[in-house]
């Protein structure tokens, strides 16, 4: 069965979450939003292209700043209206320098930092 983009459950903006994990260690590294074209240009390219709600453009992964995602894996969940894209990160996935988004852990009531920024 060939895959169709308009298959999936896109929100009332035409995007949808897409889920982040390294292919090798299964940490999830970062959550952004991709629409009809974004996906279709990341099935295309191999390279995982998000649509970036505050520049309303598209933003391929590691375009600036060098850390790109290479797509392993492109899987859709059972209500068609979240994506989880398998992927081999080169460097931090997260803005913050952070291997991953998911750094602040909240644990008893406390917001702990889990990592620190990379080195250079």
């Amino acid at each position: 069965m060939s895959f169709d983009p308009a298959t999936l459950k896109f929100d009332d903006r035409g995007l949808i979450p897409a889920i982040a994990q390294d292919a090798q260690s299964g940490e999830v590294l970062m959550m952004a939003w991709m629409n009809a074209e974004s996906v279709a240009r990341t099935l295309e390219t191999g390279r995982v292209t998000y649509w970036s709600r505050s520049r309303q453009a598209f933003w391929i992964k590691g375009e600036t700043s060098g850390h790109v995602q290479e797509l392993v894996d492109f899987r859709v969940d059972c209500d068609r209206d979240c994506l989880l894209v398998r992927i081999n990160q080169t460097g931090p996935a997260c803005h913050t320098n952070r291997r991953s988004c998911f750094y602040t852990a909240v644990r008893d009531g406390e917001e702990v930092e889990l990592m620190a920024p990379m080195e250079g």
